[in-house]
């Protein structure tokens, strides 16, 4: 898609969107659960269709996403998740929570040291960033390296596959993707062959071939945690800024940062939208949907979407549809509510009489994923 991009959402313009919107919760929910007639197929395409000199650098890399998991539409796809939410089942991830409530405390108190030493300090890169990249690589059974490389790896290739990069910039993100799926693929291989317990050797053991494996930990080892560091920042930011309802002390409180982070994932989550295609002709509120139709649903909240059809609808979306719904449902949605309510939570206990130090930061905009790029903070009074 070649756009012009608006400049409040950085999404395309009114009248070059290629997806029918629908943005009414139930109509979102009823396309989720009818994978028949409405396919995942096109949930990971590339937004921007890659060019050439992209595709080779890709193709030099090896570079390969056949379908696995989250656009897998054959019978193959609910072995595959099975195998994948064992790793997540609700006891694994209750049993994280001490684990990721140290991980908080210390973000939390390096943040405060950075405050009080440096007069500011930007929360997503001091406290969102890395822990939720720990707990993931740490529950998958994988060896926590290279964060740093993974984050920035993570973010390129969000906007590669849901941005809308220009031909120069797509190239830059391409030699990124290709170092991503590298590493990446080292890391498959080095997993399969090792005795300790994780995913990816469980996932070659299910029968997954290698470009299998690695297709499938390409998306989780950036939806895994990229996100839950976005939900965290979002969330933060609007703690500070004031505007929902629940102050900086009382956000201390577990309850009430658990509540905040439920807004957020009602109102603006950092998914935002997912795609859908029809594989068939069929209808949908009385409306013929005919095969090839490409819909985009939005998760979460009402963000203005330019090319809307629907009227505006009263009130937020249930939170739990910001994580999908249906047989696609993200497999992490518990860890993640559970991560940023710790993290806001250790966040606000430690950092005392703080405001933002910039109201107005940029924001990443995709067509799926959003969340401010910096939660800078400074001290209440100067």
């Amino acid at each position: 898609m070649s756009a012009a991009l608006t400049a409040e959402t950085g999404l395309p313009d009114a009248g070059t969107c290629p997806y029918m919107v629908l943005r009414t919760p139930d109509t979102v929910r009823e396309v989720l659960h009818r994978p028949d007639d409405f396919s995942p197929a096109n949930a990971l395409l590339a937004v921007t269709p890659l060019s050439g000199p992209a595709l080779r650098v890709l193709q030099k890399a090896r570079f390969a996403l056949p379908p696995v998991l989250a656009s897998n539409d054959t019978g193959t796809h609910a072995g595959i998740r099975k195998v994948v939410a064992g790793f997540f089942t609700p006891a694994k991830v209750s049993a994280m929570e001490p684990r990721i409530r140290g991980l908080a405390r210390v973000s939390a108190a390096r943040a405060a040291h950075l405050l009080a030493t440096g007069g500011t300090v930007d929360v997503v890169q001091a406290v969102a960033a890395d822990p939720p990249a720990i707990v993931m690589l740490e529950m998958l059974g994988l060896p926590v390296r290279d964060v740093p490389a993974l984050k920035a790896w993570s973010l390129d290739s969000l906007e590669l596959f849901w941005g809308w990069p220009d031909a120069d910039r797509q190239l830059e993100l391409a030699h990124s993707a290709a170092d991503f799926y590298r590493w990446l693929r080292e890391l498959v291989l080095e997993s399969v062959a090792s005795p300790s317990p994780n995913l990816f050797s469980a996932l070659a053991r299910h029968g997954l071939s290698i470009p299998e494996v690695c297709s499938l930990g390409y998306f989780l080892l950036i939806a895994g945690q990229e996100t839950t560091t976005q939900l965290i920042s979002t969330t933060l930011f609007r703690l500070a800024e004031g505007s929902r309802g629940i102050s900086w002390c009382e956000a201390a409180t577990a309850s009430k940062a658990r509540d905040l982070v439920r807004h957020i994932l009602a109102t603006e989550s950092s998914v935002l939208t997912w795609r859908r295609v029809a594989s068939r002709d069929t209808e949908l509120d009385g409306r013929h949907i005919p095969a090839g139709e490409e819909i985009l649903l939005e998760l979460t909240g009402n963000h203005g979407f330019p090319w809307a059809e629907e009227p505006v609808r009263p009130g937020p979306t249930p939170y739990g549809l910001a994580f999908g719904s249906g047989i696609h449902r993200c497999l992490g949605a518990k860890l993640a509510e559970l991560e940023a309510a710790v993290v806001v939570h250790e966040t606000a206990a430690a950092l005392k009489g703080v405001r933002l130090h910039d109201s107005n930061p940029e924001w990443l905009r995709l067509l799926s994923f959003q969340a401010p790029r910096t939660v800078t903070l400074e001290f209440l009074y100067t």
